[in-house]
């Protein structure tokens, strides 16, 4: 049975840390490299991005539990970000450059490599943190 009250919390934490991190990174501290690979066409949709970010999360946070590791919470959170995480480059960034022609390739990988390590490393520990042993009572 999913256990709302930590559905709540992971989708909250994944959407706050998610957008906060996607808007810093892409729109506000590299908006001119974005802009030469060619990843925005036109002015991004941020209620789309915001609701695609939404639905990522309950999704992640629906999963998390489902993940039965070794380890403490924070370990766990980590290997279950490690293995989203390697999920969403290949199919955010990887079929990125495979369906466009992207100037500086291996920039941008690893742009969104780091940015990704970054998003999906601090996610998995908040979910670590909301799935740790006696956070549910």
């Amino acid at each position: 049975m999913v256990d709302i009250r930590k559905l709540i919390l992971g989708t909250t934490a994944y959407t706050i840390c998610t957008f906060s991190l996607a808007v810093g990174w892409h729109v506000l501290l590299f908006e001119e490299r974005y802009e030469a690979f060619g990843y925005f066409e036109g002015e991004p949709d941020f209620l789309l991005g915001l609701l695609t970010i939404v639905l990522q999360g309950v999704l992640l946070s629906v999963l998390f539990p489902m993940l039965k590791t070794e380890g403490t919470s924070f370990r766990r959170g980590l290997k279950f970000a490690l293995i989203t995480g390697a999920f969403f480059w290949t199919s955010h960034v990887l079929a990125f450059v495979a369906k466009q022609r992207v100037p500086e390739v291996s920039a941008f990988i690893w742009m969104e490599t780091a940015y990704l390590l970054l998003q999906f490393g601090l996610f998995g520990l908040i979910i670590g943190v909301i799935h740790r042993e006696g956070a549910s009572d």
